[in-house]
């Protein structure tokens, strides 16, 4: 599991343990290792944009002497902004971490699942069937996630290795929060004109986030999606989880873009400031 130090990661980690998985889970920080070492529950220090850390989780799965079933692939990071006003650099993070990365880990420990007919499970977004306005840039990651799982399974699926695809919604966690807080970092942080531009926007989008995720889905009710993700016998191609990326990903399918636009600016629409019409 590339992302467990809080949040999903770290509640999906503990839910694998008690199903009797050894995992290998994979953490930032010594302190995020301390907290969440347990019976079954092995982390590592892992960061998915530097090749070392990979090269060493591949040597630690080949020291094993038991299979490897699944990798989970969650990692992640999250900023919401206008497309016109997120620095390169910025995009250009986000893909390394919630993309790049994750293709890396992929490619070092497909030997090993392909030896025992494991399991990749990506753990996508609703962000990735639907891109709201200034989440161009995670979604972005996002679509690109399960466009890469898409291929990917239809490679491996003569080889024996399933490719499933987790679709969260709203999820009450640390990276909810985050995310939030490097949005408002961001508006701050732009040119004037952009402000004046896209600055209610912004903050529509900041307490649209907000409500979502104090109203989300639990992350122990998502770790359970992703751990029927890596057990189920014959597991769907895709699992949402939540009511809201269950809807979503299913008007995604079934409304014209146009109109599917109108439905994105009414849920947006209470959320903007009071005194700006929107």
């Amino acid at each position: 599991m590339t992302g467990a130090s809080t949040g999903i990661g770290a509640a999906s980690a503990r839910e694998l343990a008690r199903r009797g998985f050894h995992v290998l889970a994979g953490v930032r920080r010594d302190q995020d290792a301390d907290a969440l070492r347990a019976p079954g529950i092995e982390p590592v220090i892992l960061d998915i944009t530097r090749p070392g850390h990979i090269a060493g989780l591949a040597a630690r799965v080949g020291s094993r002497a038991g299979a490897l079933r699944a990798l989970v692939n969650n990692a992640a990071v999250s900023v919401n902004a206008p497309v016109e006003a997120l620095p390169l650099e910025e995009w250009r993070r986000l893909f390394e971490v919630n993309l790049f990365g994750h293709v890396a880990v992929t490619q070092a420990l497909l030997p090993a699942l392909l030896r025992h007919s494991g399991r990749v499970v990506n753990v996508s977004s609703v962000g990735g069937k639907v891109a709201m306005a200034t989440f161009g840039p995670y979604a972005g990651t996002k679509f690109a996630l399960e466009a890469v799982s898409d291929a990917l399974r239809r490679e491996l699926a003569p080889q024996g290795v399933q490719v499933v695809v987790v679709e969260p919604g709203g999820i009450r966690t640390e990276m909810g929060e985050r995310g939030i807080a490097a949005t408002s970092r961001l508006a701050e942080a732009m040119a004037p004109e952009l402000r004046d531009r896209y600055g209610p926007l912004v903050q529509a989008v900041i307490a649209l986030t907000a409500a979502g995720t104090a109203g989300g889905t639990s992350a122990e009710d998502a770790a359970r999606v992703i751990a029927k993700a890596v057990t189920a016998g014959k597991p769907r191609t895709r699992y949402t989880v939540g009511r809201d990326a269950a809807l979503l990903t299913r008007l995604s399918r079934i409304l014209p873009d146009r109109l599917l636009d109108r439905v994105a600016a009414a849920v947006l629409r209470p959320h903007y400031p009071k005194t700006t019409p929107a």
